[in-house]
């Protein structure tokens, strides 16, 4: 009876060691010759590893994500919250807007053009969603992620993150990561989207920020205004800073704390906080680039993909090919409506 006991007993165990293993995020949607993903398994293994020379603890396990590019859709057209924009200046009938935002959504509905970046340019974004409370502006954002993505068949806005990227997110966090993202959209435009969709907790999502203001301050300064439990947030309308750049360096170093050791982004606005996690002089640390080179199953650019390709040799990061690294960008069920 005791031995068979045992025996009942280890075969319990077992299963459950074989049911935890089949948790255990595998990047099953990444060929297994990628390089990328050979380079983030390999370190990942060293770095979590305590009798390794490499370990980190896990409070210094920080990886930090752009979004547009690196984790969700930025083509056809364009990026989520300059979308967002539009539908909010030429469909949303509750909302009167000035001739100026009118000018950028009609030519962008035109030829697709979007305006460099510019202090007006940030302005005009930010008076769009002038009085909103943040509660509503939440209704607001996830109504317009149950609409359709532009350029595809059977994909919603809330799904068009990169399968294979939502897989690394989950890889880094079964071990042992804390992970970020670092974007230049609003931050309360982040804070719905990637939160809603891959649950991240508001705390680990930081983006542009707006002026906030409350519902009876009435234009006075903040050191001037007491806020009383009867008020609610409102959208100011102002633009405070575009998290780009040596922005996301001084974001990172502010809201977070702790120097990341992972850094995966898309383009030369993320060079910066790639830079930085690879600055890690106390522990080991590694920086991904991806390139927009699918044309098949993306709208991918080869001129953008081969300069990009041409950086990450020259600073030292690892590139993520679209089209040579994953089995599938959005999902089997998901395909391109265009050319």
């Amino acid at each position: 009876m005791r031995k068979t006991r045992i025996f009942i007993v280890s075969v319990v165990i077992f299963s459950l060691f074989i049911s935890a293993c089949s948790k255990k995020e595998t990047l099953s949607l990444w060929n297994d010759e990628a390089p990328a993903k050979k380079a983030l398994v390999e370190y990942v293994k060293n770095v979590t590893k305590k009798s390794s020379a490499d370990y980190i603890p896990e409070e210094n396990r920080i990886a930090v994500f752009d979004l547009d590019g690196t984790l969700f859709c930025e083509t056809n057209p364009t990026y989520f919250d300059f979308q967002l924009f539009v539908h909010r200046v030429l469909e949303d009938e509750s909302y009167t807007p000035t001739q100026e935002q009118l000018n950028v959504a009609k030519v962008f509905k035109d030829t697709g053009y979007v305006p460099p970046l510019s202090a007006e340019y940030e302005k005009m974004l930010a008076t769009a969603y002038e009085g909103f409370t943040l509660e509503a502006f939440d209704r607001y954002v996830k109504d317009f992620m149950e609409t359709n993505q532009p350029g595809y068949n059977n994909l919603k806005r809330a799904n068009a993150f990169y399968k294979p990227m939502v897989q690394v997110i989950s890889f880094l966090e079964q071990n042992g990561f804390t992970v970020y993202v670092s974007s230049g959209t609003n931050r309360f435009i982040l804070r719905t989207l990637v939160g809603t969709t891959l649950k991240l907790p508001a705390k680990q999502i930081i983006g542009s920020d707006n002026l906030l203001v409350s519902t009876n301050q009435d234009g006075k300064d903040g050191l001037s205004y007491t806020f009383s439990v009867n008020d609610e947030i409102l959208f100011g309308g102002e633009n405070i800073i575009k998290n780009l750049q040596m922005n996301k360096v001084s974001t990172i170093v502010k809201e977070i704390g702790i120097q990341p050791v992972l850094g995966f982004g898309n383009s030369l606005t993320d060079a910066s906080m790639v830079n930085y996690a690879m600055a890690n002089k106390k522990y080991k640390s590694l920086g991904f680039m991806l390139c927009c080179d699918d044309l098949e199953r993306e709208y991918g650019n080869l001129r953008k993909a081969s300069k990009m390709l041409e950086d990450c040799n020259e600073n030292g990061w690892i590139p993520i090919s679209m089209k040579n690294d994953w089995k599938t960008i959005y999902g089997s069920e998901v395909s391109k409506t265009g050319e």
